[in-house]
């Protein structure tokens, strides 16, 4: 089993900056994908950035230029940066962890752009 935390969620205003933090436990194997998803209140939950164990990275293009992910696997730690959101990044975002098999979510964590 995988156990996702997620931290680092909260308000922030427009145009300023955010980093949320992922922190993975568990049975952990070096092959696998890490990424972020979101849902806004009333939408479908959206692919937001993912990262692989080697490093390579994909993002959507609504925060392409915008967020950065990268991943700490010494601690087995996820992070995105979130540099000048807004109001429409307003949702609840989840870490997810991905294996051969499986996916694995996080419990989400609240981020709120306004001013």
């Amino acid at each position: 089993q995988v156990q996702l935390v997620e931290s680092g969620g909260g308000l922030v205003q427009p145009g300023g900056s955010l980093r949320l933090s992922c922190a993975a436990s568990g049975s952990i194997f070096s092959d696998n994908r890490m990424g972020w998803y979101r849902q806004a209140p009333g939408k479908e939950r959206e692919f937001v950035a993912v990262i692989t164990n080697g490093g390579s990275t994909n993002y959507a293009d609504s925060v392409k230029g915008r967020f950065t992910i990268s991943r700490d696997s010494a601690k087995n730690t996820l992070y995105l940066q979130m540099n000048s959101p807004n109001p429409e990044d307003t949702a609840v975002y989840y870490c997810t962890l991905t294996t051969i098999d499986r996916i694995y979510w996080g419990q989400g964590t609240q981020v709120t752009v306004s001013s």
